[in-house]
Protein backbone atom coordinates (compact mmCIF):
# COMPACT_ATOMS: atom_id res chain seq x y z
CA UNK A 1 0.00 0.00 0.00
CA UNK A 2 1.02 3.66 -0.47
CA UNK A 3 0.06 6.86 0.79
CA UNK A 4 -0.46 9.98 -1.68
CA UNK A 5 -0.03 13.50 -1.01
CA UNK A 6 -1.08 15.94 -3.05
CA UNK A 7 -0.54 19.88 -2.59
CA UNK A 8 -2.93 21.59 -4.72
CA UNK A 9 -4.24 24.92 -5.30
CA UNK A 10 -7.76 25.14 -3.26
CA UNK A 11 -9.33 25.40 -7.06
CA UNK A 12 -8.29 22.44 -8.17
CA UNK A 13 -9.81 20.51 -5.85
CA UNK A 14 -13.69 19.93 -6.96
CA UNK A 15 -11.69 18.83 -10.54
CA UNK A 16 -9.24 16.15 -8.29
CA UNK A 17 -12.32 14.50 -6.33
CA UNK A 18 -14.26 14.30 -9.09
CA UNK A 19 -11.97 12.86 -10.91
CA UNK A 20 -11.02 10.46 -8.28
CA UNK A 21 -14.65 9.37 -7.51
CA UNK A 22 -14.88 8.35 -11.61
CA UNK A 23 -11.66 6.31 -11.34
CA UNK A 24 -13.23 4.36 -8.63
CA UNK A 25 -11.80 5.99 -5.31
CA UNK A 26 -13.76 8.56 -3.29
CA UNK A 27 -11.94 7.65 -0.32
CA UNK A 28 -9.65 10.96 0.49
CA UNK A 29 -8.69 13.16 3.44
CA UNK A 30 -8.48 16.97 2.52
CA UNK A 31 -6.37 19.84 4.83
CA UNK A 32 -5.99 23.18 4.46
CA UNK A 33 -2.57 24.36 4.68
CA UNK A 34 -0.32 27.41 3.21
CA UNK A 35 2.88 27.59 1.89
CA UNK A 36 5.04 28.36 -1.23
CA UNK A 37 7.56 27.14 -3.27
CA UNK A 38 9.74 28.78 -5.52
CA UNK A 39 6.89 30.94 -6.70
CA UNK A 40 7.02 32.21 -3.27
CA UNK A 41 4.14 34.20 -2.85
CA UNK A 42 2.25 36.94 -1.35
CA UNK A 43 2.81 38.91 2.11
CA UNK A 44 0.10 37.37 4.55
CA UNK A 45 -0.22 37.78 8.35
CA UNK A 46 -0.20 34.92 10.52
CA UNK A 47 -0.97 34.83 14.44
CA UNK A 48 -0.40 38.41 14.24
CA UNK A 49 3.06 38.77 12.15
CA UNK A 50 3.36 39.65 9.02
CA UNK A 51 4.83 36.85 6.83
CA UNK A 52 6.26 36.78 3.26
CA UNK A 53 5.17 33.68 0.90
CA UNK A 54 2.20 32.15 1.98
CA UNK A 55 -0.16 31.04 -0.52
CA UNK A 56 -3.33 29.01 0.59
CA UNK A 57 -3.04 25.62 -0.55
CA UNK A 58 -4.77 21.54 0.19
CA UNK A 59 -3.17 18.66 1.07
CA UNK A 60 -5.20 16.06 -0.39
CA UNK A 61 -4.31 13.01 1.07
CA UNK A 62 -5.26 8.77 0.23
CA UNK A 63 -4.05 5.34 1.02
CA UNK A 64 -4.15 3.01 -2.20
CA UNK A 65 -3.17 -0.46 -2.96
CA UNK A 66 0.15 -0.55 -5.26
CA UNK A 67 -1.51 -1.48 -8.50
CA UNK A 68 -4.12 1.54 -8.52
CA UNK A 69 -0.73 4.42 -7.80
CA UNK A 70 0.31 5.54 -11.18
CA UNK A 71 -3.97 5.43 -12.24
CA UNK A 72 -4.29 7.71 -8.96
CA UNK A 73 -1.26 9.67 -9.97
CA UNK A 74 -1.63 10.10 -13.40
CA UNK A 75 -5.65 11.46 -12.36
CA UNK A 76 -4.97 13.85 -9.70
CA UNK A 77 -1.84 15.49 -11.99
CA UNK A 78 -4.20 15.81 -15.33
CA UNK A 79 -6.67 17.39 -13.10
CA UNK A 80 -4.74 19.64 -11.42
CA UNK A 81 -1.92 21.01 -13.84
CA UNK A 82 -2.48 24.30 -15.46
CA UNK A 83 0.94 24.26 -16.75
CA UNK A 84 2.16 27.18 -14.23
CA UNK A 85 4.45 27.84 -11.41
CA UNK A 86 2.51 26.46 -7.65
CA UNK A 87 0.28 23.86 -9.98
CA UNK A 88 1.90 21.99 -6.49
CA UNK A 89 3.52 18.83 -5.79
CA UNK A 90 2.33 14.53 -5.32
CA UNK A 91 4.59 12.84 -2.59
CA UNK A 92 4.28 8.97 -2.07
CA UNK A 93 5.13 6.84 0.77
CA UNK A 94 4.94 3.40 1.86
CA UNK A 95 2.30 2.03 4.06
CA UNK A 96 3.22 -1.05 6.72
CA UNK A 97 -0.40 -1.31 7.59
CA UNK A 98 -4.01 0.34 7.68
CA UNK A 99 -7.03 -0.69 10.76
CA UNK A 100 -10.31 0.58 10.57
CA UNK A 101 -11.30 1.21 13.72
CA UNK A 102 -14.91 0.40 13.43
CA UNK A 103 -14.09 -3.26 12.45
CA UNK A 104 -11.33 -4.35 13.24
CA UNK A 105 -10.11 -4.84 9.59
CA UNK A 106 -6.70 -4.84 7.94
CA UNK A 107 -4.70 -4.10 5.21
CA UNK A 108 -6.43 -3.75 2.06
CA UNK A 109 -9.58 -4.65 3.44
CA UNK A 110 -9.51 -1.72 5.44
CA UNK A 111 -9.02 0.68 2.45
Amino acid sequence: MKRIEAIIRPNALKAVLDSLEAIGYPGVTVVEAQGHGTQKGATDTYRGQSVDGLLPKLIVSMVVEDNILEKAIDTIVKASRKGEIGDGKIFVYAVVDAVRIRTGDRGKKAL
